[in-house]
C-alpha cells in the first residue's frame, strides 16, 4: 500500500492491556469508554483512517477473541460519534491452520462488523479472492509465508482496496 502512496499503520493486540467489552452501556451515557486501556490507541488510529484493514488468526472457524474483543470496543467510539465509520473503506485478511480452516467465515464477520458501522466493505472478488486475502498457516508463521495462492489472493484483495480508496478520495 505504500508503494501505491498510502500511508499506512500498523497495530498489533499483541502485548496489549484490552479489556472486553461488557455491554455496561457507560458510552451510551458518557460517550466514552469506562475502560482506559491500550483501545485508547486503536480509537485514534481508526478515527483518522480513511481505510481499514482488519487481519486475524481463526479461531474455531471465525476471527480471534481478540479481533472481536477491538470490533465490540468500537462501541464506544460509535457511542460518541455515530458517523465515526461512515464511509471508511475496509478490507480483511484471515490466516487458517487448514486451507478451508474458517477464513471466509472470519472474514464475513469482519465485512459484518463494516456494514453495521457504516463503511463500505471490500473483497478480492471473483476467480480467487472471492471475500478477501486468505491464507493457510498449517499452523506455522513459515507455512503462511509460503502460501502463494494466500499471497495471489492479497495482491487482488489490496489492489481492489486501494482503487475503492483512490475513488472515494476524490
Amino acid at each position: 500500500m505504500m508503494d501505491q502512496g498510502f500511508e499506512t499503520r500498523f497495530f498489533t493486540v499483541r502485548g496489549k492491556n484490552i479489556n472486553f467489552c461488557t455491554h455496561c452501556d457507560y458510552c451510551l451515557e458518557h460517550k466514552d469508554c469506562v475502560f482506559k486501556d491500550d483501545m485508547q490507541e486503536v480509537y485514534a488510529l481508526l478515527k483518522e483512517a480513511n481505510g481499514i484493514i482488519f487481519a486475524t488468526p481463526v479461531y474455531n472457524g471465525g476471527v480471534s477473541a481478540q479481533t472481536k474483543t477491538v470490533m465490540d470496543r468500537c462501541r464506544a467510539a460509535v457511542a460518541g460519534d455515530r458517523n465515526f465509520f461512515k464511509y471508511k473503506v475496509g478490507t480483511g485478511i484471515a490466516l487458517g491452520g487448514d486451507r478451508i480452516g474458517g477464513q471466509e467465515a472470519a472474514l464475513q464477520q469482519i465485512y459484518t462488523f463494516y456494514i453495521l458501522n457504516g463503511m463500505v466493505p471490500v473483497s478480492g472478488g471473483f476467480f480467487g479472492a472471492n471475500l478477501g486475502a486468505t491464507f493457510w498457516t498449517k499452523d506455522t508463521v513459515e507455512g503462511a509465508k509460503q502460501d502463494e495462492e494466500g499471497f495471489r489472493s492479497l495482491r487482488k484483495t489490496m489492489k481492489k482496496f486501494a482503487a475503492f480508496l483512490n475513488k472515494y478520495e476524490q
